[in-house]
This record gives structure tokens, sequence and C-alpha cells, in this order.
């Protein structure tokens, strides 16, 4: 993590209301497709690696930013880094991914895109994000997934 913060005053949003879970939802004898919702709530709470705000707060994830293909098994998330230059895009990035890879079950193709015209380097970010070898070396890298540990649990462990 840098030293000095790139954007010390982010935009701060509200956060959405929690989903309400129907009955249908907790019968396990029902089957219950994926939705985007049930996407962005896996995602919401992923902490920010610059500052003690979740990716939803900081808008960086939004409901309306993912699509759901059940039946072809794909799952697409864009996030929007907080200003265009952002260091920690890739960081981010590789966490949404992250999370989504131990929550959801194996059989998603899970892709996790910059919002398109957000971000000086997103093509470069796109392209290190889809790149199954690279995704996985920066996972060997030890202190790597320790930083990705902390953003996708930090929230949780506190029950947010």
């Amino acid at each position: 993590m840098p030293t000095e913060i790139e954007n010390l005053n982010p935009n701060v949003y509200s956060k959405s209301k929690e989903r309400i879970v129907t009955k249908e939802e907790t019968d396990e004898s029902i089957v219950d497709p994926f939705d985007k919702r049930e996407i962005f709530d896996l995602i919401r709470n992923i902490n920010d690696p610059e500052h003690p705000l979740t990716l939803e707060e900081l808008h960086v994830v939004q409901e309306d930013l993912i699509k759901v293909d059940d039946k072809g098994n794909n799952i697409f998330v864009n996030f929007t880094p907080t200003i265009p230059h952002c260091s920690m895009a890739t960081l981010i990035g590789l966490s949404i991914r992250v999370k989504l890879l131990r929550s959801l079950p194996p059989r998603f193709k899970v892709t996790v895109e910059i919002t398109p015209g957000t971000h000086a380097s997103e093509n470069a970010v796109n392209k290190q994000l889809a790149d199954k070898e690279r995704v996985a070396a920066a996972l060997e890298n030890k202190h790597l997934a320790e930083v990705i540990n902390q953003c996708v649990a930090a929230k949780e462990a506190m029950g947010a």
C-alpha cells in the first residue's frame, strides 16, 4: 500500500438497504437463480485498500454495473475507481474477483473490468484482471494475498 493516499477526500455515498430475503430464497429445495442484487450483496462490503470505507460507500461497485447470466454461467462486474489515475485499481479488481470466486459455485465464469472511460489505464488493468495466470501469480504473492484478504474480510468480520 502506498504511503501517500491518492484521494484524500473521496465522495462517500449512502449504502443500499439490506435485501429482504424471501421464504422461497431460504427453501433449499427451490432452484433460485443468481441475480445482480445477490452478486452486489457479495461485493458491496469489500473494504477499500486506502480508506476505511466499503466499495459500495465509495460507489466503486454499484448494482446496475453488474450483469448476471445464470443459465450461461457468466457474471460480469464493472467497477469505477474514485479517481482516473487510481493506482489501487488492479488491487480492487482482484479483491472483487477473489470474493466472487470464493463465494460462487465454480460453474461461473467471472469477469471483472473497469467501467469504460473511468480510468487512465483501463485497458491495461482489464487485461491483467482477465489473465488467469497473472491473477494466480498475484495470489501466490504472500503480501498481495494478505492485502486482498484484508479487503475482502475486513467489513464482514465487523458484522457490516
